[in-house]
């Protein structure tokens, strides 16, 4: 069985080397992952070479359009996607905004949306909004002590009514992953559309959204090794359901419906080198191999990092349900498949905030607070400022990281 070549793979960040960075143990990468130098030199030369207004004909200018055509055409893959489905955003926070405004014509009043208080507020609060509009707001609540969602709950919120239900694929604080595909069946029944957020979820997975069948699909390359951009993927079919929010001009341009202001050019361009990244390390662990698809090479770096990181939240989880004090949010399991390596917990004894102070002062680097879950913090029963401890694990991360939030964990006793 081939493993994840640690050491490899962290000779591709320049932040290990650095001597200030490398001396934390990085455990906040739910908020913001490292980048590899694959985008670091592809977003130094942008701005280097071709920092100029793209595709016209001269020199640097045409260099920007083909390098950000490159990411154009290389992204998609990794939703399983096509081109042309495939929106660059400032952020996800602001692709859900447009998104809203660009399918809300469609409904009447007194039509219904539902929506979690599990998920983070960007792919929740701009559907809220629309309460002032005449939509009907739906809540699917969690379960106050797990932080939990149950599906039978769902089946009895959607009716002839519902228009759209919005749920993460992983909360950014429970973690555990929730059903999508057979969420879009029962919201495909009554020809609703289904918004997933896999921000979450996409540092730690291939995302399939055609094994998913959701309608609109987002995550954020900054939390998968890549500058800060959103992006959304939308099915073929609601391309047909949405208001242009772009340019009048570029309404016949798919990706331009839901872009009304684009992202940094140099961004743009700079995603690509986390699909180089992801190239490097298959590979590196795959050698020889040929004629093996873009998609199939990126599924078979995820089931490494997978595999890796399971090993590393392992003894996390372990601990933290062993600890009476303490009280984990999301599921229990360790299982790749069943949750994302992002632990979240509180204690019972102890403010959140005096735990993280004494991670940060051994040397880890980690969050307290809501982390915009403010709903679920609140429904789990906590103080939305105080919340929650967070360590979050990606493929990079070592045995001896965890071992040192580990032994800062046992020394506040």
């Amino acid at each position: 069985m081939i493993s994840l070549d640690l050491d490899f793979v962290r000779a591709q960040f320049p932040v290990f080397s650095h001597p200030e960075s490398a001396s934390w143990a990085h455990l906040e990468n739910a908020g913001g992952s490292y980048v590899p130098d694959h985008v670091i030199s592809l977003l130094q030369d942008f701005f280097v070479a071709s920092k100029v207004q793209p595709y016209w004909e001269f020199g640097p200018s045409a260099k920007a359009g083909e390098a950000m055509d490159r990411s154009l055409e290389l992204l998609p893959a990794t939703f399983n996607a096509n081109k042309g489905q495939v929106h660059f955003g400032p952020s996800t926070s602001q692709n859900t905004y447009v998104l809203a405004q660009a399918l809300r014509p469609n409904w009447n009043v007194g039509d219904e949306i539902i929506v979690t208080n599990q998920d983070h507020e960007a792919n929740i609060g701009v559907w809220r909004r629309l309460e002032m509009t005449g939509i009907n707001v739906i809540e699917w609540g969690v379960d106050p002590e797990t932080g939990l969602l149950d599906i039978s709950e769902v089946r009895n919120l959607i009716n002839d009514k519902t228009r759209l239900l919005a749920v993460t694929h992983a909360s950014n604080l429970a973690a555990t992953i929730n059903p999508i595909s057979e969420l879009a069946e029962m919201v495909h029944s009554v020809d609703g559309v289904l918004v997933t957020d896999g921000v979450s979820f996409a540092p730690h997975a291939a995302v399939d959204v055609k094994e998913l069948g959701c309608d609109v699909y987002l995550y954020s390359t900054y939390k998968t090794f890549g500058p800060h951009v959103g992006l959304m993927f939308t099915s073929d079919a609601i391309l047909e359901r949405v208001t242009n929010q772009g340019h009048f001009f570029n309404s016949e341009k798919p990706t331009a419906l839901l872009t009304p202001a684009g992202p940094d050019h140099a961004a743009i361009a700079a995603c690509a080198g986390m699909i180089d990244y992801y190239d490097d390390i298959f590979r590196h662990h795959f050698p020889g191999s040929s004629e093996v698809t873009l998609r199939e090479r990126i599924t078979k770096v995820f089931e490494l990092f997978g595999q890796h990181e399971q090993r590393l939240m392992t003894p996390l989880v372990d601990y933290i349900i062993s600890q009476d004090d303490f009280r984990l949010i999301g599921s229990r399991s360790s299982d790749h498949n069943v949750r994302a390596p992002t632990v979240a917990f509180h204690s019972h004894s102890r403010s959140s905030e005096e735990i993280y102070s004494a991670l940060v002062k051994a040397g880890v680097s980690c969050g307290h607070g809501n982390f915009y879950a403010h709903r679920l913090v609140e429904a789990v029963g906590l103080d939305p400022e105080d919340g929650v401890v967070r360590l979050s694990l990606v493929h990079y991360n070592t045995n001896e990281e965890v071992d040192k939030a580990l032994n800062a964990l046992d020394d506040i006793g």
